[in-house]
């Protein structure tokens, strides 16, 4: 019998089916149907408890395919049910025993749908899940420690790459890569889109990343408070203006604080493959897949920030341009959408815009000789 512990004094029994022991964080929830393997690897969930709203998870195992990253970065994962006995021809092990070769806490047996209630209602809170019963002494000590708990502003340390690495040596742009906690998926897309990709740590300072001439940079995803990283906001405004900037997620949280605009906290977040967003240009609307606690303010908005999504739900701001600061940025991920094909066109967008970069460049290099 494992223990769920919420901030606010709630105590939830359940089954443990995954690791053996019990860890802090904050609790969150995902709407997904499908994709709980993406969803165990993707780092944005670093230091996270993710409640999945669907009732049935992990019939189909888990495979060799679809990993967002090598090891997972959540502390633990909460569901009604996790299927032990899979059904796939992908598939090479059961999601219990992954769970405990990563030394993810995991509980089921629990009224889900109440649980995602408190959180939408309440939102997002610190929470601690073990797999032990505890006595209730224990439980008070916890829950009196859950107060003070957040997440640390390092993190990105720990998700980002650790090391500058060339993920991909060919490709007619040139792109810098900086790696706060990305998806496998995202470089995967950049790369079949025709970009050398030089991935560089979230501790790369803004000079380095200028000496060495690249087309353009992207900011990825990433978990944590945009707010808090001072260091990294310092060094992309050295940035901005000199080469073309794209972001995602955390990325696009950062280049908005950069642009003066202000991110605050969701009272739930936005975490799921069902979110629609529309596009401010054309008025298409898109089925997007999104994990963010995030969002950037839309009142006040500098006039050179322009306005290109926005999601339908709550009306938050979901991607904006500076094209005088050759600045571009989405909140959600377009490669791991719902009719991806119909997104990864904003990556097409991007491609062209380096590619006008560099015509523009040889043309000067031209014309002074």
């Amino acid at each position: 019998m494992g223990t769920l512990i919420l901030q606010d004094g709630s105590v939830i029994k359940g089954n443990s089916k995954g690791a053996i022991g019990g860890y802090e964080g904050e609790i969150v929830f995902n709407t997904s149907m499908a994709g709980y393997q993406e969803i165990l690897t993707d780092l944005s969930y670093a230091k996270q408890i993710v409640v999945m709203s669907y009732p049935e998870i992990g019939n189909y195992g888990i495979n060799e395919i679809d990993f967002e990253a090598q090891n997972p970065a959540l502390v633990g994962i909460i569901a009604k049910n996790f299927c032990e006995e899979e059904n796939h021809y992908k598939s090479t092990q059961n999601i219990s025993t992954y769970l405990q070769m990563h030394n993810i806490i995991a509980l089921d047996d629990i009224d889900t749908r109440a649980l995602v209630k408190k959180i939408r209602e309440n939102g997002t809170q610190s929470a601690f899940i073990t797999s032990n019963d505890l006595t209730q002494e224990e439980i008070e000590e916890k829950i009196q420690h859950l107060q003070e708990f957040k997440i640390s502003n390092d993190v990105i340390l720990q998700t980002g790459a650790k090391e500058k690495y060339q993920y991909n040596d060919q490709g007619e742009i040139d792109l810098a890569f900086i790696d706060y906690g990305t998806k496998n998926s995202i470089l995967n897309t950049l790369a079949k889109k025709g970009c050398k990709i030089t991935v560089y740590p979230p501790s790369v300072s803004a000079q380095e990343i200028l000496e060495n001439n690249h087309h353009a940079l992207f900011l990825s995803s990433g978990p944590a408070n945009p707010n808090e990283f001072s260091y990294q906001i310092e060094q992309i405004k050295e940035i901005v203006g000199k080469i073309p900037l794209f972001g995602i997620g955390l990325g696009y949280q950062l280049l908005a604080l950069c642009a003066g605009a202000e991110v605050y906290k969701l009272k739930s977040g936005h975490r799921g493959t069902n979110y629609p967003v529309i596009n401010l240009e054309n008025k298409k609307i898109l089925i997007t897949n999104q994990n963010h606690g995030y969002a950037v303010k839309s009142d006040n908005l500098a006039k050179f920030i322009r306005a290109t999504y926005k999601n339908l739900n709550d009306d938050t701001l979901e991607g904006f341009e500076i094209d005088s600061l050759k600045v571009y940025a989405v909140q959600f991920y377009p490669e791991t959408t719902v009719k991806a094909e119909e997104t990864t066109t904003i990556y097409d967008e991007w491609v062209n815009i380096a590619k006008r970069e560099i015509n523009n460049k040889n043309n000067e290099v031209k014309n002074e000789r």
